[in-house]
């Protein structure tokens, strides 16, 4: 009888799989797809995306953490190729970053939710 081979972390953080039982959805369509509405709960497991209001603060510096680490690529590929001063390199960094930025909303979501579940794991009732 052959058993299933655990999905990597890495893998349903990527499909947005619940943290706990690494099956259930924590979107109910990929972020990848668009800007979807988030579940209350995993329909596997029941585990609680949001344990309580204020609960995505953190998200916040994840999110804040991603966006520069996708902008200072893109401005210092912007300043190497064209040679604009910083202030008009920055602007234009923003302009190309702003299609980005709802998904990396979301996707410091999957992460501080791992997160939270990697350090303070909430048991099944």
């Amino acid at each position: 009888m052959e058993t299933a081979a655990k999905p990597s972390t890495l893998r349903c953080i990527l499909e947005q799989r619940c943290p706990r039982c690494l099956i259930g959805r924590i979107f109910r369509y990929s972020i990848f797809r668009g800007f979807p509405r988030m579940c209350e709960r995993c329909s596997i497991c029941d585990l609680k995306f949001e344990r309580e209001p204020g609960y995505f603060l953190g998200a916040m510096y994840l999110s804040y953490g991603l966006g520069v680490l996708i902008m200072a690529p893109i401005a210092l590929l912007l300043w190497a190729l064209t040679g604009w001063w910083i202030t008009r390199v920055i602007l234009w960094a923003a302009v190309l970053f702003l299609p980005f930025a709802p998904t990396i909303t979301l996707f410091a979501r999957v992460l501080w939710i791992y997160l939270d579940q990697k350090v303070d794991p909430q048991r099944n009732h």
